[in-house]
């Protein structure tokens, strides 16, 4: 009857049925990735809780946890769950180029994730080593890309800044149509 609800890439809630209260005792709550057993950790939990939430998990993990009630009054056997965080999401998964007219376009992209703090557009002509750079807020995912040249493909990159520091990048091709 234990169990695991809002799973993230990294956390989940674990919920159980009120065996304790505050004065009968408490839990042992066990947790542990099940290809690395040996890597254990162990939280106690008031008797007057009926979940918890377990964070800093590594993303697409199978964890065992085992909830093991502490009283001084009943004996209540283990209760154990096997939860499997999901993947990391990553952003920026696809980049569309949209709007195209001779001096700009549009670019957007998904998902929009709360890890990511800002992103930055960085895009030139091809072939050729100009390069600018837009600096776009996490809050958004889309931006216009002007005063461009007309009838000429460009490069767009668009990167993800994390809050972690990470980055991840994805780019795609734009052309302008031709001008007047």
């Amino acid at each position: 009857r234990l169990h695991a609800v809002d799973i993230t890439s990294n956390s989940f809630r674990l919920m159980w049925p009120k065996l304790l209260s505050q004065e009968t005792g408490y839990y042992t709550l066990e947790y542990a990735p099940r290809d690395d057993l040996a890597r254990k950790r162990t939280k106690q939990v008031s008797g007057a809780h009926t979940s918890f939430v377990l964070s800093n998990l590594a993303p697409e993990t199978t964890y065992e946890v085992a909830l093991i009630p502490e009283s001084n009054v009943h004996y209540f056997p283990p209760q154990s769950t096997r939860v499997t965080t999901l993947p990391e999401e990553i952003s920026p998964a696809q980049v569309l180029i949209s709007d195209s007219g001779p001096r700009s376009f549009h670019v957007s992209w998904a998902p929009m994730l709360d890890s990511v703090m800002g992103y930055q557009v960085l895009y030139g002509p091809l072939p050729g080593n100009s390069v600018k750079v837009l600096e776009v807020d996490g809050r958004h995912n889309s931006t216009v890309v002007e005063n461009l040249a007309p009838n000429t493909t460009y490069l767009v990159t668009v990167t993800a800044i994390y809050r972690s520091g990470k980055e991840k990048s994805l780019s795609a091709k734009a052309c302008t149509q031709e001008g007047e």
